[in-house]
């Protein structure tokens, strides 16, 4: 069965270019007890940011080789000590019999069923660094497998035969000035002479490699290095999972994603591929030669014939189509079976007999499950709704997918394979949300300046009253090409922002997935543009509302959100009274210079700024917000992480240094420790308190 981890999934928001799953923590401190659900009694039924992150979050979960169990993982925060923990739940697969299958007081990630259904493996890091651990299904003989030296280990895969163990871990393959200079010790410099010397939020001093281990019923073996003097690695950083690694020929060999390029040229490229490695003869032969975009995710026919995985064209366009490939693993043909399907194709699942492939795939700011039948070459959608299902994986006929909304977290439903009807088979939050009054979501469409429809998610404050006349917020969407959907952030929630008085205004401006490729590339070389246009369009029209008070208007975002904001502080005309940026885009210039992958800033920007006789370049560095700081006219508050490698601090504090000489009303909320994310509690409740506090200040 094909494992997913929700926690990475349900995290998709306001990010450039994607998204970050949680890294697994080390572990509790000595002494720490593990944190896990509290009996919530609420004192009011309207959501605040301490009831926010005490909700549960589902991560991992795996069904069992006979379909009857599924075992996944839940992660709470506790707010007070400033850290989270992970437990293992396994039930049956109707969702009933939901109980804790460890008791330890540790934190346990990742868990895998064992092909044999005899045993359940899972991460910990109760050694002192994390190795791989197994259980029985009823929670006895829980005992250490791993015992791999350094950090431990970051994923691992059970062969079919249960012969052998892949697995990864951290490989340190460059000389650090220790190595060099072994009389300086205590020297804290670095020597770079390349490009990707840093990535995300971390300096890439190691790269991730695979590696292959004999193993005997708990027992793991000696084990080598499959890639071992290779300065790349698979999984692909930042993001990459075992997704990117599947078994085949019953585990005589295995496939895996991997970009094999060095420094300047891996920040120039996004083309990654698959390639197989023969354990006997340590042969490696590319599977997707020529194919120049990202190729990952594989996924293996039940037989072993096929291999399905998602696959874009171009090199250096990270938000190219995901098309849907299949390849005969016996003969090398390949085929596209997307090339009428005007939509991305993700997370696929065989189904038992290998006749239909179940994916996922977004269609008008809403994600829903598909099915390709094999035979004929035909898509069908199962599902409807206002939600999204972020992963599926079939279970012996019955679909398990995880599902969520803008008023509900991750949740697990089995969902019919034919009729497409969901059942809730978890129930981690409900306790909570049987106390809260949670805003109604309304799809609106507004007509753009150039005529087109456009999708309007319209977010409305609990126990709302059309008589009165409420501030609103016009939310800008990061990625940039990333749907506003219905998806659940624990930071950019919109339940909250409603919770807070504020009616939200979520355009699906143009640049955004969901509405066919067209739509999605038209903000590729234009961020001044037509999109900015799509911005107004949706708040002006909403303002027209007698129930929403025009004067009272704020604008808020991250990311290529925050640049947008970045941007209409100097274009709107008065309409905002307030804004917020976070993680945003202030000095295109600078931007350049400062990202880490420069295949990103070449294809939307369109090259580098000294570059006068490229048109595109030129138009979209006339368009940086720095240039349009004379006309900032509302307060802004400029949010920023100090470990933010993606887009530097510098954007944040130039943005706020140049509001503070302006006269202009400004608050900079800086996170030393924190990425292009907010991911500790307290700073999470700061980044709460801060954001209402200022709208609260200007629009109340």
């Amino acid at each position: 069965m094909r494992k997913y981890n929700l926690l990475l999934l349900a995290m998709i928001t306001c990010m450039l270019p994607s998204c970050k799953q949680e890294t697994p923590q080390t572990d509790e401190p000595q002494g720490k007890a593990k944190i896990g659900p509290k009996e919530m009694q609420l004192q009011s039924d309207i959501m605040t940011p301490e009831v926010l992150w005490s909700m549960g979050r589902i991560g991992e979960y795996d069904v069992s080789p006979d379909c009857t169990k599924i075992v996944y993982n839940v992660t709470y925060y506790s707010i007070e000590e400033n850290r989270s923990s992970s437990t293992l739940y396994i039930m049956n697969i109707d969702g009933s019999d939901n109980k804790v299958l460890s008791t330890a007081n540790v934190s346990e990630y990742s868990p895998q069923w064992r092909p044999d259904g005899k045993k359940i493996g899972f991460l910990c890091a109760e050694s002192g660094s994390m190795q791989l651990w197994e259980i029985n299904p009823d929670g006895t003989e829980r005992r250490q497998v791993s015992n791999i030296d350094g950090d431990g280990i970051t994923g691992f895969s059970y062969s079919p035969d249960m012969s052998q163990i892949i697995f990864t871990k951290e490989v340190k393959l460059k000389e650090t000035v220790a190595d060099l200079y072994p009389d300086l010790p205590l020297s804290s410099g670095r020597v770079n002479n390349d490009l990707m010397y840093r990535h995300w939020d971390q300096w890439v001093d190691t790269y991730g490699h695979i590696f292959v281990a004999s193993y005997n019923d708990g027992t793991m073996g000696q084990s080598f290095d499959a890639m071992e003097g290779e300065q790349w690695e698979s999984p692909l950083r930042p993001f990459g999972g075992m997704e990117q690694i599947k078994w085949l020929d019953k585990g005589q060999s295995f496939v895996y994603c991997c970009r094999k390029k060095i420094g300047k040229d891996y920040a120039l490229s996004t083309n990654s591929d698959i390639y197989k490695y023969t354990i006997a003869t340590k042969e490696c032969v590319n599977l997707t030669e020529g194919m120049m975009g990202y190729d990952l995710n594989p996924v293996i026919s039940p037989d072993g014939k096929y291999m399905a995985w998602e696959s874009m064209e171009r090199d250096g366009y990270e938000a190219d189509k995901q098309r849907l490939f299949v390849m005969n693993l016996e003969t090398g043909e390949k085929k596209d079976y997307s090339t009428a399907f005007d939509q991305n194709s993700t997370g696929f699942s065989w189904a038992d007999d290998g006749k239909t492939l179940y994916f996922i795939s977004g269609i008008k700011a809403t994600e829903q499950i598909y099915a390709l039948n094999m035979e004929d070459g035909t898509l069908r959608k199962l599902t409807d709704g206002v939600h999204n299902y972020i992963s599926v994986v079939n279970a012996g006929g019955a679909l398990i997918a995880g599902r969520q909304s803008m008023s509900r977290p991750t949740e697990l439903f089995s969902v019919d394979s034919n009729s497409g009807e969901a059942v809730q088979i978890t129930t981690i939050n409900d306790n909570i949300f049987s106390q809260l009054e949670t805003g109604k979501v309304e799809e609106r469409w507004v007509k753009t300046t150039d005529g087109k429809d456009m999708l309007v998610w319209v977010i409305y404050p609990p126990h709302f009253d059309a008589a009165k006349q409420y501030p609103a917020l016009l939310y800008c969407e990061g990625g940039p090409q990333s749907t506003v959907s219905q998806f659940w952030s624990y930071r950019w929630n919109f339940q909250m922002m409603a919770a807070n008085g504020y009616i939200v205004v979520a355009p699906n401006r143009r640049g955004l997935p969901s509405f066919g490729q067209e739509w999605n590339e038209a903000i590729s070389g234009d961020y001044g543009g037509q999109c900015m246009k799509d911005y107004l369009s949706a708040i002006d029209e909403l303002s027209k509302e007698p129930y929403i008070d025009e004067n009272r208007l704020g604008a808020v975002g991250a990311s290529f959100g925050g640049f947008s904001v970045y941007w209409l502080a100097g274009h709107h005309q008065g309409r905002f009274k307030a804004l917020i940026a976070h993680d945003g885009m202030f000095n295109l210039d600078a931007q350049y210079l400062e990202t880490e992958e420069m295949w990103f800033v070449n294809w939307d920007l369109g090259g580098p700024f000294w570059d006068k006789g490229n048109a595109t370049a030129q138009k979209s560095y006339a368009n940086s917000p720095h240039l349009f700081v004379d006309k900032w006219t509302a307060p802004i508050l400029v949010i920023h992480g100090g470990n933010d490698y993606r887009i530097c601090f510098t954007q944040g504090m130039q943005a706020y240094n140049a509001a503070v000489l302006r006269g202009i009303d400004a608050e900079f909320l800086y996170f030393p420790d924190e990425n292009h994310w907010v991911l500790k509690p307290q700073n999470g409740i700061l980044w709460q308190r801060r954001f209402y506090h200022w709208l609260d200040k200007y629009l109340k």
